[in-house]
């Protein structure tokens, strides 16, 4: 009994830990009743690893949809975006910036237009795995990003990806090779979706821990290769908070992430977009609303 009873008490602090990680997460999907035309459906794929893949406490207002942003499931079905997002990694899975993201851009955006954000991030991956292709956690990491970007060109418009990784290669032997490794991977994003010009949102690192001179070299790649990349933009993260693992960002933080990712693709890439393209969603909407009158 005395050996028992030490793996007991660790069974239901596991078991509450487990609780408190899924209180609310929701119990019902919801598929929308309709999609708007490939032009009118942006879309946005998160990459990275576990800081995009999202380790925050779930909240209830982390988890009411709006009703034009939408996600995917686990079978690729277009669902209403409610927190956690990714679905890769059930046992770890929490919030992520996606969901804040989703409805502070949505905002911004004309009536016609909706948004789908794809994940794709996986806890612990390195760029050298993702580059290789290499199954971890069971998803090939770069394949299972060319099938999410070959959805979203067939249901929409690809208009950015977010990215948030590199605590996996912050250590002696990576970091010389990081920023070329970080630009032979974005290139593979663009030829992916068509489009050299496609948007790249990359956030840095936090400098909580002991490796926190490693993760500054590594936010020193990131901001020199988004100086050499017109259509690269750096969000910064450096003085957000963490879980208190001193490397996960925590609930508070993923929400202003969310918030600062929307930022600087409104500020510098939507304020750039073709003044047609914004306009072309109110005007097919238009177009059928008086084809409506005339019917």
């Amino acid at each position: 009994m005395k050996l028992l009873l030490p793996l007991i008490i660790t069974l239901l602090v596991v078991f509450n830990i487990e609780d408190q990680r899924t209180r609310y997460f929701p119990t019902v999907t919801e598929h929308p009743e309709s999609l708007p035309d490939k032009h009118n459906l942006w879309v946005f794929i998160l990459a990275g690893q576990s800081n995009m893949a999202g380790r925050g406490q779930i909240e209830p207002r982390d988890t009411v949809p709006h009703p034009r942003v939408f996600t995917i499931n686990q079978q690729g079905e277009v669902i209403l975006a409610k927190s956690p997002l990714h679905f890769y990694e059930p046992t770890r899975t929490g919030l992520d910036l996606g969901h804040r993201f989703g409805n502070t851009v949505i905002a911004q955006f004309p009536d016609s237009v909706s948004i789908l954000l794809i994940p794709t991030a996986i806890g612990g991956s390195s760029i050298t795995q993702w580059l290789e292709d290499e199954r971890f956690r069971g998803v090939n990491l770069l394949s299972n990003f060319r099938e999410k970007m070959d959805l979203a060109t067939q249901l929409g418009t690809p208009k950015a990806v977010l990215w948030h990784q590199g605590e996996s290669d912050s250590n002696e032997n990576d970091i010389p090779f990081y920023k070329e490794r970080l630009s032979n991977l974005f290139g593979q994003f663009r030829e992916f979706a068509g489009n050299q010009q496609l948007p790249v949102i990359i956030g840095e690192l936090g400098l909580h821990d002991k490796n926190a001179v490693n993760r500054g070299r590594i936010n020193e790649i990131i901001h020199d290769y988004a100086a050499s990349d017109a259509r690269a933009a750096v969000v910064r993260t450096t003085d957000l908070s963490h879980i208190g693992d001193s490397t996960h960002f925590n609930s508070e933080a993923l929400r202003a992430m969310g918030e600062r990712y929307a930022q600087a693709y409104l500020n510098q890439f939507y304020s750039a977009e073709p003044q047609e393209n914004v306009q072309r969603g109110f005007l097919d909407r238009l177009r059928g609303l008086i084809r409506g009158r005339k019917s």
